[in-house]
């Protein structure tokens, strides 16, 4: 047999994992995988993938659905047998086949009778390869008859005799369930003296008084159908003999009261199983159950051996106190002879069971699909065992292989089918069947003749990237029927590459061993064979490696000090790397002394904490290195000081007192080093379970030298003890002698207990298990348990050792479980458990959300809505809907450029969500997909919208060419987000003056095809500023700004790249200061043209103040500063400068913090000028008051002129300063609104 497609070996990309997974799985299973984009066109023999039970129990309240599902390659059409004959399903109105599938569904619900349909059906599935056939299915209603009616007498009993209670449950499909309760559905107490058998009877070993009761009733439980039967009650009486004599007494003469004897203690003999020996045959892979139920007084215990044999220690329980050995698994080494013994204080008694272990048929090896080429060979191998040993039948497309026509290539030898030379009419697909007389086993295998020409299904064009000096594998993985031959060539004319230097996979891979700067270029593989060749071409570079040129070096350093360490990385200049810092191979601490710039890490006020190994870190996206230095602190110069130390070690430890549980530990103090002892700490080593591994186990005073210590069971106990003082802790004392405590059943079950699925046909169930020292005892293991949570199932349990994760295969697609996990050892089990709840495996979403519909808010937000999915359509955890977005392109721009898909993701069970950021004046599409824990769900139908326009970024560019005397000449280039059509630009600009103020704004509308535009009429040697941008029919864009000079006069006017005339902004330079504001805090951005690496500065004040200009630092080289804590509605002066000895600052620009209105007028109020000359007038004011009431006091002692003087006509005095600030206040509130 020749494989088509060869596994990869090693070094799998991570964008070909999923491909070459794939395609293995296709040769595990020797199947051809039905992929459209790969393998589409290939045909496929018919395989059943899903079928009912082989018995197969039906609710003769519901439809029946009897599964069959295949695949094919063309589908299969489906057919079906009922009791050996074909089952004409068109003939029958109440069955039907669902479509694309052969899975029958027979309406029993509205008419007719489930035991109508009862049989042995079979399903076959064809297409033009071959016929595929289902196993027998036996379907069968599930019966839950009534208990036959009886008159049960009530029972009058002496204490301590024995009593088997009948259940005689009634015969139904599948077996009832039985148990024991009162009237009040209260179940009855159970115990080593009253139990319930095997076959539902209640078993007695002796009575007592408070077994009076009168409603011992026997309930039978039929799952299937979900109903309960009940027994008639039986009334049952325990009298004492005292009780007893008295009632004979007064019914029979002397000599009739023969049974008026107290009873006596007496040895066991057995209630069931009867004799002293009996037979037991079981299934291999079943739960052999042997049982042994005595009676006696006092009540006999049971035991349980195997002859000449031990019992299996994993798989042996016991159940009903004892009474039941259970073995789970059985196999033929389990047969034998089993001995179950009674015993109490008066004799034993024994009964022998000999267990014989049969076996339905078992794989050893099933038949495996077959994939090949015309003129090939191959086998089909057919294996079973059982007891008896199986007999092996072969069928082609469902026909006995003795009756079905001749095919030449084939021959058949026993388990062995042997095919040579075959051709495309060889295809057809094959049954095994194994059977004896406990079952069969059936397996489809089909044999696939296909000739197709090789196909290389690795994606083209992939770049490899690779680090030099280091190993590169240029993958091609390939198909093809008869299996190609694989060649590489490098470049476009180069010969084919051979193993001399290259190595060359048999799954098509190229691996170079040492990847040199060469090794560069593109790659071609050429897949051929006799019908056909394919090629592919890759491409592969070679980077330099990233090393650390300087690296940090050892440091000691005093506490409280300074330290810095150096690294400085070297790296390839197309990849980009990332530098860490790292302290004993984790993060630094989350503290301010740490500070890392960028080649250097520096710690500042060093603390001893501080000391360790520090690692630099350099990875790219191909490689990584690293270097390491220590940091020793050392204390400063040591002042002299009193001598006071820690305390020395306790010694002399004893143990007494030993007990199961607890052990008193006696010691003798150490020095205490001129401090007093406060206390002392006791630790333990558990010698069995972690040897070296001290643990806390107490802390007494420091005046006691005695401990009594709890402990826990099955450990190796031993013990050290340390004194603490005000200085510290000592050294740890010698250890204890050691100590073993008794094994005991744990105490305690696994922690953390969970059920995921990880497939959709699994659970997966996860626990923390015990440590050594919780387990208690030897043999730690672990009974899992596990049941549906909506159903009636009992609970199915394994049990487990040294792992804590149980898989449980073949559930049903997330459906509620639950679950616990039990531990136990060779002592007993832990108490009940608690139960959790977890889920069986996701799936994918089958549905894609519907109804999707858009709503377009504005040019930039859009508002979808969608109609749910059904919840059972989501198969796992609904986490919320995924929308898919894009901006559609024409066709032209679909070829050059890819589309950028955006994704967002709400969250829950909602149907609406909006989506931010559009682009104006663009055409979109979107759909919407469902989201679980496995992944989406198939998208929604693609939606397309417009937005509406919005308004233009700024432009591009704004130059500033040819100045004259009285001119300047403007260029721009359009804005790179017109966000709908240009209607025209605005162009409005201003004189500044020497002191920063600027002068009148002028408007100017230009075209909106303009990109050219000269100002004349200018002022002679005069700074303008430009303020430009361009409009929509929705409003105007983001303005860029620009300031530029005329010249002197012509005749000074230089060439262009050095003129004075020329605009300022020459290398380097700082343009297009932008400003966006909110209500508190605003984004500057702007655009630098110059040298790299430097610093930026943001300066910012009140528009139209005086005050000084606030400054912010900028980090590292970035041209965007966020400015925070400004003045709602207020206007704001902002520019951008750069530091050190090449410094420039940007031209200004004002921006308003929202949301007040623009407004441009400076508040007066707000004025520091203003400020001072109010208070001078008020203090003037007040001091000609003063002076007025003092002269008027003293009136009398002035002469006459004087008072004239006094009272002279105000309409002759000159105004002063009233009248002067005044016309100044008004000039200034001009100049400031100008500068707006």
């Amino acid at each position: 047999m020749q494989l088509k497609i060869m596994p990869k070996k090693k070094h799998f990309s991570a964008g070909r994992v999923p491909l070459i997974l794939f395609l293995c799985q296709m040769i595990r299973a020797l199947d051809v995988p039905l992929d459209s984009k790969l393998l589409g066109d290939l045909v496929q023999p018919p395989t059943i993938t899903q079928q009912s039970p082989k018995d197969y129990i039906i609710d003769p309240r519901e439809n029946i659905v009897i599964q069959c599902e295949a695949k094919g390659k063309p589908p299969p059409s489906f057919s079906w047998t009922r009791n050996g004959t074909h089952f004409d399903i068109d003939k029958d109105p109440l069955v039907t086949m669902k479509p694309g599938s052969g899975t029958l569904v027979i309406n029993i619900m509205s008419e007719g009778k489930a035991e109508t349909y009862e049989g042995v059906y079979q399903c076959t599935a064809r297409n033009e390869r071959g016929a595929a056939i289902s196993n027998n299915i036996v379907v069968r209603p599930s019966r839950s008859p009534l208990w036959t009616k009886e008159r049960l007498e009530p029972i009058t009993l002496r204490n301590g005799q024995s009593l088997v209670l009948p259940c005689r449950p009634p015969i139904g499909l599948p077996p009832a369930i039985i148990f024991w309760m009162d009237n009040s559905f209260q179940r009855l107490p159970q115990s080593e003296r009253v139990s319930q058998g095997l076959n539902g009877d209640l078993y007695f070993s002796n009575v007592l008084p408070e077994d009076t009761r009168e409603d011992y009733i026997c309930y039978a439980r039929f799952n299937h159908t979900q109903t309960i039967q009940q027994k008639q009650p039986i009334s049952l009486k325990v009298i004492s003999v005292d009780e007893l004599n008295d009632t004979i007494a007064a019914n029979l003469n002397d000599t009739e009261f023969y049974g008026a004897k107290p009873s006596k203690e007496r040895p066991p003999t057995f209630l069931t199983p009867e004799g002293n020996e009996s037979l037991k045959e079981e299934l291999r892979g079943n739960v052999l159950s042997l049982e042994c139920i005595a009676e006696g007084l006092p009540t006999p215990i049971i035991y349980w051996i195997k002859e000449d044999g031990t019992l299996p220690v994993n798989r042996t329980f016991y159940q009903n106190f004892k009474k039941t050995l259970q073995i789970t698994q059985v196999s033929e080494a389990d047969s034998g002879n089993y001995q179950c013994i009674a015993k109490n204080t008066l004799g034993a008694v024994h009964h022998t069971i000999s267990v014989t272990v049969k076996a339905a048929p078992y794989w050893i090896s099933a038949p495996q699909n077959l994939v090949l080429s015309p003129g090939e060979n191959g086998t089909l191998i057919c294996r079973a065992n059982g007891n008896p040993k199986p007999r092996i039948g072969w069928l082609t497309n469902g026909v006995p292989v003795e009756i079905a026509p001749d095919d030449p290539s084939r021959k058949i030898d026993g388990d062995t089918i042997i095919f040579s030379n075959v051709q495309e009419r060889s295809s057809a697909v094959y049954q095994c069947n194994a059977s004896n007389e406990y079952g069969y086993l059936l397996a489809n295998a089909f044999v696939n003749v296909l000739a197709e020409p090789p196909r290389i299904l690795t994606s083209a064009n992939i770049l490899y990237q690779v680090i030099a000096n280091r190993p590169a594998l240029l993958d091609c993985a390939f198909f093809g029927s008869p299996l190609p031959t694989i060649e590489w060539f490098k470049g476009t004319k180069g010969s084919a590459l051979h193993e001399d230097i290259y190595v060359l996979h048999d799954n098509g891979t190229l691996e170079i061993p040492v990847a040199q700067k060469d090794s560069t270029g593109t790659y071609t593989c050429v897949a051929r064979n006799k019908l056909g060749m394919a090629k592919n071409e890759v491409h592969l570079e070679i980077k330099d490696p990233t090393r650390i040129i300087k690296q940090p070096e050892y440091a000691v350093v005093q506490r409280g000090s300074k330290v810095s360490f150096e690294c400085k990385v070297k790296h390839d200049n197309t990849l980009i790397p990332t530098i860490m810092w790292l302290k004993d191979n984790g993060e630094l601490p989350n503290d301010e002394r740490f500070s890392v710039d960028k080649d250097h890490l520096v710690v500042t006020d060093v603390s001893d904490d501080d000391g360790g190994v520090y690692t630099c870190a350099a990875n790219t996206t191909l490689d990584s290195v690293s270097a390491s230095a220590v940091l020793r602190v050392v204390a400063p110069t040591p002042t002299p000081a009193p001598v006071y130390d820690v305390p020395n070690p306790p010694f002399d430890l004893e143990l007494t007192n030993q007990l199961d549980k607890s052990v008193q530990l006696t010691w003798t103090p150490g020095d205490d080093n001129n401090s007093p002892i406060t206390k002392f700490i006791i630790e333990y080593e558990d010698a069995m379970h972690e040897a070296g591994i001290w643990h806390h186990q107490a802390e007494v005073s420091g005046t006691q030298t005695t401990a009594q210590l709890t402990l826990s069971p099955y450990v190796n106990y031993s013990f050290r003890v340390m004194a603490e003082n005000s200085i510290g802790r000592s050294v740890p004392s010698e250890a204890s002698e050691q100590y073993l405590t008794k094994a005991a059943e744990p105490d305690q079950n696994p922690m953390t207990v969970e059920g995921l699925g990880t497939e959709p046909d699994n659970l997966v169930i996860t626990w923390k298990p015990l440590n050594g020292f919780e387990s208690n005892g030897p043999g730690l293991q672990y009974k899992v348990s596990w049941r549906q949570k909506d159903g009636d199932d009992e609970w199915t349990s394994v049990v487990v050792a040294n792992v804590s994760k149980y898989i449980v295969s073949g559930t049903p697609t997330f459906v509620p479980y639950l679950i616990k996990v039990q531990a136990l050892n060779d002592v007993g089990f832990a108490p009940e458990p608690a139960e959790v709840m977890g889920h069986s495996g996701e799936d994918l979403p089958m549905v894609a959300p519907g109804n999707v519909r858009v709503n377009v808010v504005n040019s930039t937000l859009a508002e979808v809505h969608w109609d749910p999915v059904p919840l059972k359509s989501v198969r796992g955890h609904l986490q919320g809907y995924r929308i898919y977005y894009w901006k559609a392109q024409s066709s032209s721009k679909r070829n050059r450029r890819h589309i950028e898909k955006k994704i967002l993701t709400f969250q829950g069970n909602k149907t609406h969500g909006m989506l931010p950021g559009l682009q104006p004046y663009s055409h979109y599409v979107l759909n919407v997909r469902v989201v679980n824990g496995k992944g989406e769900g198939p998208a929604s139908t693609d939606r397309g919208f417009h937005t509406p326009e919005g308004v233009p970024s700024a432009p591009s560019s704004l130059k500033i060419v040819n100045p004259t005397l009285d001119s300047l000449t403007l260029e721009w280039d359009p804005p790179s987000h017109p966000n709908g059509v240009l209607t025209e630009y605005t162009l409005r600009y201003q004189p500044i003056n020497s002191t920063h103020e600027l002068g009148p704004l002028v408007d100017l509308k230009i075209p909106a095809n303009k990109t050219r535009w000269t100002l004349n009429h200018l002022n002679f040697s005069t700074r303008y500023k430009f303020y430009f941008y361009a409009q929509t029919s929705v409003g105007s864009g983001s303005q860029i700004t620009e300031e530029a000079i005329t010249t002197v006069d012509e005749a000074g006017i230089l060439p262009p790249d050095v003129g004075a005339g020329k605009v300022r902004a020459v290398n380097p330079r700082i343009s297009n200061l932008t400003a966006a504001a909110a209500e508190t805090y605003a984004n500057i951005s702007w655009e630098y043209e110059g040298p790299e690496h430097v610093k930026f500065y943001v300066e910012y004040g009140v528009a139209g103040s005086k005050e000084e200009w606030r400054k912010e630092i900028v980090n590292d080289s970035r041209s965007f500063f966020g400015l925070k804590g400004l003045m709602p509605g207020t206007a704001y002066k902002v520019r951008v400068g750069a530091e050190g000895d090449s410094g420039f600052v940007s031209s200004e620009d004002v921006f308003e913090t929202g949301p007040a209105m623009a407004s441009r007028q400076v508040d007066i109020a707000t004025q520091g000028w203003f400020i001072g000359l109010m208070c001078a007038v008020a203090l003037l004011i007040l001091i000609l008051l003063i002076v007025c009431f003092i002269r008027r006091n003293k009136g009398g002692k002035y002469p006459v002129k004087e008072k004239e003087d006094a009272h002279a006509d105000p309409e002759i005095q000159p105004m002063k300063e009233d009248d002067g600030t005044f016309g100044e206040y008004r000039l200034f509130s001009f100049v400031s609104s100008a500068s707006f």
